[in-house]
């Protein structure tokens, strides 16, 4: 069978996939486009990865929090006419986050902004700070081409890549693909928690600073130079603004409403089977589902682009123990964002991602106190806190619940996790002041989102699964089904998503620039 790729066309019916924020945002622009878009959520709400639950006054985001990349949400944003400001009531975080290091009770504050990060660098380690001035130099640079050739780039031809202003870049790229992102970093710098706050963006990524290339550098341009915002109502409210113009411009979005299959008839899509037992009609249909749920259980072997055997070769993402916490009375030790670091974070990540995983004890983990920016996420008094310990991607280590009532080997870790946050802080009676507890566990990504091997982000990003080497936007077997979301093009996180969505617009449009779309005159303004 020859490979069929969805080429340009005028907009009809599409059905999209899935009511995470990949899913909203390209009915979102579809819509905008003249396109009649129903989405179809199989959960009684939508967000997908970007969930949020509620307890007792307290409430939680159950996956990203930090917004980085905000010129890519004012894209989108402008994109459909509005701006970020109209939308969301961004706050910038002071300090961006703050650093505990095993065996160490200072922690150390990272503020955002060129001279802060050098200054903090210098103090750190004599000589750090000109070195971090140039790192973040090349950072930026980094990042420019990964927006301006790389993020926004269909690959639908190799146009882009063989463009001179790019080949002419090559002697600097090429090293920054074939060494890691810790032997990078291990080359300029001494301190091991400078090393840490340089390496960790790397689980971002969905993967180890010792697998991903040193091109990802980029991302300390985000963090250091940029600066870390905070949509005040949670990530939620991210989530509802996508909606909000997706519905506006005449997108309908159903929930409650699985798919069970894509419907095809000589290798090209004519809509969705539903759970229910419906079958919609559509002109075009983009799954924004998991992209292994998408292939091997809404397609037959024959129309599969990417079969069970194609993904026995890739690498996910590492799995998630979330622990949602309800505290009561204040928690000043910790910032918005605080990063807890073991001593050996090689044997850390090798514990997560090796030969013989596990869950990692003591763990390198994240905590989200949104409480301490957004006086609405607890009640008057108390704290939220958002606890990700990276685990491997393996659904058999369980599933959380409520109160305790996960199971065992979750809830025994989470227990672990909560004394050590206790002990490295300085917060003594943690334990005791929980109010509200919740656990979200490998177990529970593969049952409720289809997420492949229960991972929490989507591919990883390893030299091999990146930019041209990710998974495309178009179905080789189908005519007429296109992907968006964190594992195809261009990859994990919420700008990322927005993007995918912008690519299914671009190929539609025939659109095969490396750049973003232009933004209407009247959003520009």
């Amino acid at each position: 069978m020859s490979p069929a790729r969805t080429a340009r066309r005028d907009p009809g019916t599409v059905a999209v996939v899935g009511g995470g924020i990949a899913g909203l945002a390209t009915a979102a622009l579809l819509a905008a486009d003249g396109w009649q878009a129903t989405v179809f959520e199989a959960r009684g709400e939508v967000g997908g990865r970007a969930g949020s639950w509620e307890r007792d006054g307290f409430r939680f985001d159950t996956g990203p929090s930090w917004y980085l990349m905000p010129e890519v949400f004012e894209h989108f944003f402008r994109l459909l006419g509005t701006t970020a400001a109209d939308e969301l009531d961004l706050v910038r975080l002071d300090p961006a986050y703050r650093l505990y290091t095993e065996g160490d009770p200072t922690p150390l504050d990272v503020v955002s902004g060129r001279d802060a990060a050098t200054a903090l660098f210098e103090r750190v380690e004599p000589g750090a700070g000109a070195a971090l001035d140039a790192y973040l130099d090349s950072a930026a640079d980094a990042y420019d081409l990964a927006v301006s050739r790389f993020l926004y780039d269909p690959y639908e031809t190799t146009a882009g890549l063989r463009d001179p202003a790019l080949l002419r870049r090559l002697p600097r790229l090429a090293p920054l693909l074939t060494r890691t992102l810790a032997s990078h970093i291990e080359r300029r710098f001494d301190d091991p928690r400078l090393r840490q706050i340089l390496g960790y963006p790397a689980v971002f990524l969905g993967g180890s600073p010792y697998g991903v290339p040193s091109l990802y550098h980029l991302m300390s341009h985000l963090d250091l130079d940029e600066g870390v915002l905070y949509p005040r109502g949670g990530f939620a409210e991210v989530i509802a603004a996508v909606e909000r113009l997706a519905r506006a411009r005449g997108a309908v979005v159903e929930t409650g409403a699985e798919v069970a299959g894509i419907a095809t008839a000589d290798g090209v899509a004519t809509g969705v089977r539903l759970a229910d037992g419906r079958t919609i009609e559509a002109d075009l249909v983009v799954s924004t589902a998991d992209l292994h749920h998408t292939e091997t259980a809404l397609l037959p072997r024959d129309l599969q682009t990417y079969p069970e055997e194609w993904w026995a070769s890739r690498t996910p993402s590492p799995g998630a123990l979330l622990v949602l916490l309800g505290v009561r009375g204040k928690l000043p030790q910790l910032a918005h964002h605080t990063l807890l670091f073991t001593q050996d974070w090689r044997a850390n990540f090798e514990r997560i991602f090796g030969r013989s995983p596990g869950i990692p004890h003591p763990a390198s983990l994240y905590v989200c106190r949104p409480s301490a920016s957004d006086p609405t996420v607890a009640p008057e008094g108390d704290e939220n806190l958002f606890v990700l310990v990276p685990v491997p991607a393996d659904p058999s280590l369980g599933r959380g619940g409520e109160d305790g009532d996960g199971d065992p080997r979750i809830e025994k870790a989470a227990d672990a996790v909560i004394a050590q946050l206790a002990q490295w802080c300085g917060i003594p009676d943690l334990a005791d002041r929980i109010a509200v507890r919740r656990t979200i566990a490998p177990g529970d990504f593969e049952h409720d989102l289809h997420a492949w091997r229960g991972n929490a982000l989507g591919l990883a990003h390893t030299l091999g699964q990146s930019a041209v080497f990710r998974p495309r936007n178009a179905s080789k077997r189908v005519d007429g089904l296109l992907y968006a979301g964190a594992s195809t093009l261009p990859g994990i996180g919420l700008p990322m998503c927005l993007i995918s969505a912008e690519l299914v617009v671009k190929r539609l449009r025939g659109d095969r620039s490396p750049g973003p779309l232009p933004e209407p005159v009247a959003a520009r303004a």
